[in-house]
């Protein structure tokens, strides 16, 4: 997808100034044709905050060179200024230059304290070396601390703005400058307007943004407005302009004053889209951007990352917000500030002005995990009517087995996982089946139909470890279907929509509880005319090539087998079973691209593998939380998927967001052969681990096993059982381990498990 080799980077971000310059500003009354409701009519800016630093260190090299090759042609690139003793003019994120480099732990340099607008602020400054100083000992590292420091020994030097834009030609396009604290270096005898005047004869600034009045009206009559934009820059409302002693809310009361010294405003999302900080729900939008049009001002949103918790809104989908500030109907802003302009790019160019019914450009399979399971409890009607509303092909039912013998959809055979037994008088019938899983337990088995229904859903939180959650108003929303219900629920649906029924324990389920999953599904789905023609498809998925068998005696439905477990390949006589009873297989991320430390480190010819035996090829799991992606996919789930399907070509993604999915497959950069934008290539396995040093680098890992023909030979499923099921009381049953290829997850017992729903339910 993009070449990130540290030799090249400066190069490339040059090379990406010289060529493109920044789309010609066309009125919105010249343009009536435009879709774009920007106050020029043209398409928005991306604005890239230190480069691409959500995953480099913010202003260095990596970052504005990731930023140039994989974001629209003309991205803007944004340096914070500082200046140092001798008047040059640096790129670093912060006036205290320990919050970006490595300065603090370096002992020749000391830390001073200064008044900083007025406040007693202690560090390391800029003003008090030369540039040759900072030079030659201190580098860039990453200042966020959740997100990766290992690029901080990439040798990534402090940069001047003369270096940032350096070549050939005199006035490269495409510079954002940011200017903060200037009252603070004419206490040191040092002048920013001196700096970007003096800058601004060599480089071709664009913009310069402050958020300190008194200086832009100090640039107003110095620089060419046909050349550099002025930019007011907000702060957070109570805070306040040291050059106005005026708090930032009320400024922002009166932008025909500010429409006087500057061409445009850029402010924290928030003054658009507001959020309720109790439900972190968005609120109805603003005024502001249709009021700063009206008197002529450009407006920009800034603090867009794609990892920090957003909206619930927009169900841990970053490219869903920046559509709802420049897509939304009503209004468009005139660009974004990211820290992840990849995201934004691909938003712009990509994704606006489409809907979910837009031609598909590739066919790969949505196939859904648990129904919409990222917004609703998993299996319920609300998250199978999402799915289904979001554009779902494969609406997927995991098969479990009430005591009374009754089929229903449900995640998990253990209750505690997905509601809240473990809360309920049913609290009582744990016990421990190391056969299914590893801990206590409370089985479907061992209560009643009427008993299940009774409980309340529970959203699935696998981040929440991370303090990372999904959305808690629909938590205990929803009620549970039985697998007729369905089944019944996909007929009154298109005729396009097919099924997915998953069995697992069917041999357990048979042996020591005396019930038929196998016959109880076949039944079902016979009784519901699904064995009819012109019903929809039926896919039936298993780990056990047991149950495969079992249906292919007694029906024409597809069959699917899950690899539970990660795996390198699979061996030629493995493959041969396989073909033997399913017509496709399921695998996970990371049997097709492995990782260490959240770093991609191979990739694998398992796909294609299997799909020159003639095996489909579904993968799992993808989600929307960024922190379900590796490094390299960008914080971006388009990234991560698109990766998948062009790259290792697989034939079906299954999902808990599946309208992202969807969303991805109708994207207007797909197909588009030489012409398609770096930020729909795939990306290049590596190319991170390229730039790394060496003694940061993830540690080496041995491939993972094949998967072999041993793992997939199963005795016949065993007859029902001629003893009484056994009894749902407390305590340890001893059983054989299940093969590797339907190993049991590792849970916590009940109080832990308890424990934790308590702690979430008191966070959220």
């Amino acid at each position: 997808m993009w070449n990130s080799r540290a030799i090249l980077c400066l190069l490339s971000l040059l090379h990406s100034l010289l060529l493109h310059s920044v789309l010609p500003l066309v009125s919105a009354q010249g343009s009536k044709t435009t879709p774009w409701n920007t106050l020029s009519g043209s398409p928005p800016l991306v604005i890239a905050r230190g480069g691409f630093s959500g995953i480099y260190p913010d202003s260095s090299d990596l970052a504005y060179s990731l930023a140039a090759q994989t974001s629209l042609a003309n991205v803007i690139v944004w340096c914070d200024v500082q200046l140092t003793k001798d008047r040059e003019g640096i790129c670093i994120p912060s006036i205290k230059l320990e919050n970006a480099t490595d300065i603090g732990h370096i002992s020749k340099y000391k830390s001073k304290t200064y008044s900083v607008n007025g406040v007693q602020t202690s560090g390391y400054f800029s003003v008090d070396y030369t540039l040759k100083e900072l030079l030659s000992n201190v580098i860039l590292i990453q200042r966020d601390y959740t997100r990766t420091n290992k690029f901080d020994r990439s040798n990534c030097r402090i940069l001047t703005v003369n270096d940032l834009v350096r070549t050939e030609a005199p006035n490269p396009p495409g510079l954002w400058l940011n200017i903060q604290h200037d009252a603070f270096y004419a206490q040191h005898n040092l002048s920013m307007k001196n700096f970007v005047l003096t800058v601004s004869r060599t480089v071709n600034v664009s913009y310069i943004s402050s958020p300190e009045a008194s200086f832009l009206r100090s640039l107003r009559a110095h620089v060419n407005p046909s050349i550099t934009k002025l930019v007011f820059r907000f702060l957070e409302k109570d805070k306040v302009d040291p050059s106005t002693n005026q708090t930032y809310g009320s400024l922002l009361k009166n932008l025909t004053s500010i429409k006087t010294f500057a061409s445009g405003i850029l402010v924290p999302k928030e003054y658009i889209w507001p959020v309720d900080p109790s439900s972190l729900y968005i609120l109805p939008h603003t005024s502001l951007v249709s009021d700063a049009h009206k008197v002529g001002l450009e407006v920009f949103a800034s603090d867009f990352m794609n990892d920090l918790s957003i909206s619930y809104n927009y169900s841990y989908d970053p490219v869903a917000e920046y559509l709802n500030f420049i897509d939304n109907g009503n209004f468009s802003v005139d660009g974004v500030l990211s820290d992840f302009p990849l995201t934004p790019s691909e938003a712009i160019d990509c994704f606006a002005h489409i809907g979910l019914n837009a031609p598909k450009k590739v066919n790969t399979l949505v196939i859904s995990k648990y129904g919409a399971s990222g917004d609703y409890p998993p299996c319920t009607d609300l998250a199978y009517e999402k799915a289904i509303s979001d554009g779902v092909d494969v609406l997927d039912c995991p098969v479990q087995m009430s005591k009374d013998g009754i089929p229903f959809c449900l995640s998990s055979i253990d209750l505690i996982e997905s509601t809240n037994v473990a809360q309920s008088s049913f609290s009582r019938l744990g016990k421990t089946i190391p056969e299914i899983k590893s801990g206590n337990g409370i089985f479907t088995f061992d209560l009643a139909w009427d008993n299940i229904k009774s409980l309340s859903p529970l959203m699935l939180n696998p981040h929440s470890i991370n303090s990372l959650y999904r959305n808690p108003e629909y938590n205990k929303k929803g009620q549970f279907l039985t697998l007729s219900d369905f089944l019944n629920l996909i007929k009154t649906h298109t005729s396009t929509l097919n099924v997915m029924i998953i069995i697992e324990n069917a041999a357990y389920l048979a042996r020591k509880q005396n019930l038929s999953v196998t016959d109880a599904v076949i039944d079902t789905l016979s009784k519901s005319g699904y064995d009819k023609p012109g019903a929809p498809k039926v896919m039936i998925q298993s780990t056990n090539s047991s149950v495969l068998l079992k249906f292919k005696e007694k029906a024409k439905y597809e069959l699917v087998y899950k690899i539970d477990e990660i795996v390198g390949g699979a061996v030629d006589s493995a493959i041969s079973d396989i073909k033997r009873f399913a017509h496709s297989v399921v695998v996970k991320k990371e049997s097709v691209y492995p990782v260490s430390e959240l770093f991609v480190i191979a990739s694998t010819k398992i796909v294609s593998k299997f799909k020159s035996s003639n095996l489909s090829v579904y993968v799992e799991t993808f989600s929307n939380e960024f922190l379900s992606q590796a490094w390299d996919f960008m914080s971006d789930a388009y990234v991560e998927i698109n990766t998948f399907v062009q790259d290792a070509a697989i034939d079906g993604v299954i999902t808990d967001f599946p309208k992202t999915a969807n969303r991805y497959r109708r994207n207007k950069c797909l197909n588009l052969g030489d012409k398609t934008p770096m930020y729909m290539e795939p990306v290049q396995v590596g190319d991170l681990l390229q730039v790394m040093d060496k003694s940061l680098l993830p540690p080496a890992q041995a491939p993972a096993p094949p998967l072999t023909e041993d793992e997939v030979t199963e005795p016949p499923l065993p007859p029902l059982s001629k003893i009484a099921p056994s009894s749902p009381i407390s305590g340890t049953e001893a059983g054989a381990p299940p093969p590797r290829n339907a190993q049991a997850k590792v849970t916590v017992c009940i109080f832990l498990s308890t424990l934790t729903l308590l702690v979430a339910s008191l966070v959220l």
